[in-house]
Parts: C-alpha cells; structure tokens; sequence
C-alpha cells in the first residue's frame, strides 16, 4: 500500500510540475530507499588499463556496474580512487560515458554520461536524460539523484508523458 501511495503522490507532484509552462526543473522520486552505499562495486568488462601513477582504472566496452540492486551500462566507465595517507582508499568517483543505463528495481534511466560518487551515494546524468518509471516518462538535460534518499531533481527543459491507463 505504501508503494501506491508514494507512486500517487509522485504522479501528483510531477502532474503539478509538469503544467507550469516555464518550469526548468522538476523533483523526482525514485525506487532506491535500500540503497547501501556499503555494498561492494562489481565491474565487469570488455577491457580493463590501470594507470600506476593516478591509480585509476578505465573499464571499455560492455561495462556493466552493479552494487546491490543497483546497475549501471556503459561504452567505458573511469574509476577514481579516493586517497587516505597518500594510498588509495576504495572507489571514490565512477565516470561512465558512451551512452548509460541506470537501472533499479523499478525505475531506469538513460542518458549520454554519468558520474556516481560512491563517498556521496550520488549519480549525476547528463545529455539526452530519458527516466521511465513504469509507464510513465521524463526527460530532460540532468538528473541528480540521492541513491540514500531515493530523491532527484531533472532540470533542463524538462518534459513528462504520463500514461494513466484509461481506455482507447
């Protein structure tokens, strides 16, 4: 029941958005309130360089990234390090390019780029951003989202499609 109740008050919330003719921006709800940041990251790969100097891994070609139930596509995925005493620390930053799919139990989106921050528990989308949550879309220029809260903003001429189910 609290699924319905949530996905009502967003489909309200983005109705609202949605008929102001000069909004920029709309907040979005996403399925993600058991992301653990904790989870360990899997990256699988067509090929994989590692730069000794920066310590940083470039994953190219079919990359598939997954941590818990959430996953993400791409044509080549950057992994930054963070850095603790001057060694590395675990994944700081995974920069996705060559078009993304973000994908979570019940929501996806597409976009040209990503950037996740693993310390922030934050994806950034940008370019062509296309969120489809069951039957219903919204697209726009960036999608921010917090993985902890499930919450996200897209900006940048923002458009939605709401399919309500009605007859032909």
């Amino acid at each position: 029941m609290y699924s319905v109740i949530t996905r009502f008050i967003l489909t309200a919330v983005i109705l609202v958005t949605a008929s102001i003719a000069f909004a920029q921006s709309a907040s979005i709800a996403l399925g993600m309130q058991d992301f653990d940041k904790s989870q360990a990251v899997e990256v699988t790969s067509d090929a994989l360089s590692v730069n000794q100097q920066d310590g940083n891994a470039v994953f190219n070609g079919n990359v598939l990234v997954v941590q818990g139930e959430v996953r993400m596509s791409a044509g080549a995925v950057r992994i930054e390090y963070g850095q603790s005493d001057g060694a590395p620390s675990g994944i700081s930053r995974l920069i996705a390019s060559g078009g993304v799919t973000f994908v979570t139990a019940t929501d996806a989106v597409e976009a040209n780029e990503a950037i996740y921050s693993v310390e922030n528990g934050t994806v950034r989308l940008t370019g062509d951003v296309l969120l489809t949550q069951g039957p219903n879309a919204i697209s726009g220029d960036t999608l921010t989202v917090d993985l902890q809260t499930g919450s996200g903003t897209m900006e940048g001429r923002v458009r939605t499609v709401f399919n309500t189910g009605g007859g032909n």
